[in-house]
């Protein structure tokens, strides 16, 4: 099949056969057809858009053009989660053990950050002897044992996107919603679960920035997810604001731990507990949300969700005394705060800001080579809608180098903007929830 052809097509509108995406699918995954050809088809494909058929037909593809992981020896439901990224989003470290402990089997393929989204497999190593990278036998085993793994993606695990994300990095391609369904459920597909719950985020911290895009993207992915066979699920989020109050490997690992003793932060255990909620409905475990969130806070209230966080820690070679002594994880040498400039309320917390504080710490990556400081981060002492005082204490940063703080010091100036009148509209953590299949 001609693959200038096939670019030619899209340039113009065409929509693709299973065939020509299949071609293009398994150039990207073999190396066969080159990066020119690719970048062109995906700037066309940003252009000219790709109907559901055809973003159907492009995440089976890049699911099949490699390593299928099959959990079909695993007794019970499988389920898996995914977020589109954030500021301080440490859901997976906390719904994952809470979810098991409720009977699901969480099968967790995860990521590593890029740019000033935190990755969770970054922040589990933040955990003294945490095996990220795990053989897909210790992985299964794991699941039979104790119902939850969370660890790295393998190499061979949807190639052909690896291949394609990087081009789309390069080529300004990234926020084509098309690409953006395939890129995320071919992973999930390839992962072997049964129920996949999506968290598509909005704002300044998230990949879509306003809400009407990351519905548009919410609807597709299930849409999809259902074509496919697999029960997709999709809560919006606001990510304007960055979650909970700690922001930084080890903070947010630390925070994840109050959060699984029912201490930790309120909009937190909102997102976990529903994201949760929608898991347990997909896997038939209850009929409503109210009843799913329920039985998880009666999980976090017993003890069970966090001696699951310690079992998965165990397994995977991990210090499972962290959970009681945080002091064994990596922390920075120093901490300063910043203060209030005016008397006033918070009208906005800008995530990417923060978010930018901590890339300039160090605990953000440029390029996926990039090695990062766990040990630094943001602390937050006040959010969104809170009145303060000149001179109260905003955030605290967690610092190694000192040649960073003055830079990670004007982000957060530029990150809270403060106003004489009350916040009257903060807008709902949580938005739409979606359902298919």
């Amino acid at each position: 099949m001609n693959i200038t052809d096939i670019i030619r097509n899209k340039r113009n509108g065409d929509e693709l056969s299973h065939a020509e995406i299949e071609t293009m699918v398994m150039g990207a995954a073999t190396g066969s057809v080159p990066d020119y050809q690719l970048s062109a088809w995906l700037m066309a494909i940003y252009l000219q858009g790709m109907t559901e058929n055809e973003t159907t037909h492009l995440t089976d593809a890049m699911a099949r053009s490699g390593d299928m992981l099959d959990l079909s020896s695993i007794p019970g439901i499988k389920v898996d989660k995914h977020s589109t990224g954030g500021v301080g989003d440490k859901v997976t470290l906390v719904l994952a053990p809470l979810v098991a402990s409720a009977g699901l089997v969480v099968a967790k393929l995860s990521g590593r950050g890029l740019g000033h989204t935190g990755g969770t497999i970054d922040k589990l190593e933040a955990i003294p002897g945490f095996k990220t990278t795990i053989s897909n036998q210790h992985f299964l085993q794991q699941l039979r044992h104790i119902g939850v793994a969370v660890a790295g993606q393998t190499q061979n695990l949807a190639p052909a996107d690896k291949r394609l994300y990087a081009l789309r990095d390069v080529t300004s391609t990234v926020e084509s919603i098309p690409l953006i369904v395939a890129s995320v459920l071919s992973k999930k597909i390839a992962s072997g679960a049964d129920v996949v719950v999506l968290d598509v985020k909005h704002g300044s911290g998230a990949f879509m920035p306003d809400y009407a895009s990351a519905k548009t993207l919410a609807e597709m992915l299930a849409k999809v997810g259902k074509n496919l066979g697999r029960s997709v699920a999709v809560m919006l989020s606001d990510m304007e604001q960055p979650l909970g109050a700690h922001i930084g490997h080890t903070l947010e690992v630390e925070e994840a731990i109050q959060s699984l003793k029912g201490e930790g932060p309120e909009d937190l255990r909102e997102v976990v507990l529903t994201l949760g909620a929608m898991q347990l409905m997909g896997g038939k475990k209850v009929a409503t949300l109210e009843e799913g969130k329920a039985l998880l806070a009666e999980k976090i209230a017993s003890g069970e969700a966090l001696a699951k966080f310690r079992a998965m820690i165990d397994a995977q070679g991990g210090d499972a005394r962290v959970v009681d002594q945080p002091e064994l994880m990596p922390h920075a040498a120093r901490q300063v705060t910043y203060y209030a400039p005016q008397t006033g309320y918070i009208h906005a917390l800008t995530a990417l800001e923060v978010g930018n504080a901590l890339k300039t710490l160090g605990g953000g990556r440029d390029s996926k080579e990039d090695i990062l400081n766990l040990s630094v981060g943001v602390t937050l002492h006040r959010k969104r809608g809170d009145y303060v005082e000149a001179g109260d204490a905003l955030a605290t940063l967690h610092i190694n180098r000192a040649d960073t703080e003055t830079e990670a010091m004007a982000a957060l100036a530029r990150a809270y903007h403060i106003e004489n009148t009350p916040v009257n509209n903060t807008e709902a953590l949580i938005g739409d929830l979606i359902w298919a299949g």
